[in-house]
């Protein structure tokens, strides 16, 4: 609830702010790749079989406990294929892209960078008849409208717009077409309707903080279905072959990955799907990834200098929180909002939290579960003293 006027701080009122004595025990506020879990060594990963082969039993045991660990904790039904494929995110929307579209028309969906990256990867790279559906940084288009009996493309949570799908009621169960969703920044924070999802793709180095590189492929039986019978015109690079003679290569979803993984990466994704267990599986990541972003919007709340970029609180992300300076005394927005970002940087108290170079100028403070709510808080006054310690290097 925003907070009457005489309760919010005016950005005219004074800048001599002094630092702030509490500093974040954990300055990391990242958005990819992410901060680790709390308490993390590295001698957690001593059970990592370096020097083995991934073929071999115990390398096969591992990559199948990272399966079963994602579809325990994310709540993946059993009748979707869960598969760990190369290039993080990227590599595996990329692979749904190129095996699954072409077989009627697409429409794609973006309102944030990665989402304009899938735009461009469709209707450029792939020469697709596509309709194209795109919203400003801070908008959400309106997903009811579009056409559900195409192939749909779009991002669940917006890493670079902090703008996310509210819940899936916009998608009817009756469509025709495929959901390809990228939800690499919403996987382990938000709750996925998977039964209005035929595709779901993330990366181990967002949510739960692990390594990049790898990414995470999960199938519907829709899309299992596509897969089998139809066969794209263009030819697909061997990292991208799902089939084979026709029929799903189901090794892939028992952890037989298409090229070598980095088994000191699976040790360090399967010690995150244990600590994820340890706070209450995906509840308690939802519920503490709501906690930071909340402490996030409260301070925004409560001050006229500074707001959410998302326009429609029911579609503020949790996970990435984008804020933007409002203060007409800021003479130049992108400056400025660099200027804060590195004032924060040089002090130690948060790192990388400036807006991706596509988005509008402004922070980025990544809210997910492995981020402590008390870091969160004690970053909240950082970000105060910078503004006005950077209004008055500009006034000067």
């Amino acid at each position: 609830m925003t907070m009457p006027n005489a309760a919010r701080t005016d950005a005219r009122q004074s800048d001599d702010v002094r630092k702030p004595d509490a500093r974040p025990g954990n300055p990391r506020f990242s958005s990819g790749p992410c901060a680790k879990i709390p308490g993390f060594r590295l001698d957690m990963l001593e059970g990592a079989p370096l020097g083995r082969s991934h073929r071999a039993a115990l390398g096969k045991d591992k990559l199948k406990a990272a399966i079963d660990g994602t579809r325990e904790i994310l709540g993946v039904p059993d009748e979707h294929r869960i598969g760990i494929v190369p290039a993080s995110d990227t590599g595996a929307v990329e692979m749904a892209m190129w095996s699954l579209l072409g077989a009627r028309k697409a429409t794609m969906v973006a309102w944030e960078s990665f989402g304009a990256g899938w735009v461009t990867d469709a209707v450029k790279q792939l020469k697709l008849d596509a309709e194209v559906v795109e919203a400003a940084y801070g908008q959400l288009p309106d997903m009811a409208a579009l056409d559900w009996n195409t192939d749909v493309v779009f991002t669940w949570n917006g890493t670079t717009s902090g703008v996310r799908m509210p819940d899936g009621a916009a998608i009817p169960a009756d469509r025709e077409g495929l959901t390809i969703c990228d939800a690499t920044s919403a996987a382990f924070a938000q709750d996925l309707p998977w039964d209005k999802l035929d595709v779901v793709t993330f990366s181990w180095q967002k949510v739960l903080g692990g390594e990049a590189a790898h990414g995470m492929l999960i199938l519907s039986p829709r899309a299992v279905e596509r897969l089998e019978s139809y066969t794209p015109a263009w030819p697909l690079p061997k990292i991208f072959r799902l089939t084979k003679g026709g029929k799903l290569n189901e090794g892939i979803f028992r952890g037989e990955t298409i090229n070598t993984p980095s088994m000191l990466a699976v040790e360090d994704y399967l010690v995150a799907l244990d600590w994820a267990r340890s706070v209450g599986g995906l509840e308690g990541l939802m519920a503490r990834a709501d906690a930071n972003a909340r402490t996030v919007w409260e301070f925004c709340e409560t001050r006229d200098w500074i707001a959410n970029l998302a326009e429609v609180p029911a579609t503020r992300s949790n996970t990435s929180v984008c804020l933007k300076f409002t203060d007409p005394r800021i003479a130049d927005g992108a400056a400025f909002a660099k200027a804060v970002a590195k004032r924060l940087e040089a002090e130690g108290v948060a790192l990388d939290v400036g807006a991706y170079r596509d988005a509008p100028a402004g922070l980025r403070i990544w809210c997910g579960g492995t981020v402590e709510t008390a870091d969160v808080a004690a970053l909240m006054p950082w970000i105060e003293w910078a503004f006005h310690a950077e209004l008055a290097a500009q006034a000067a």
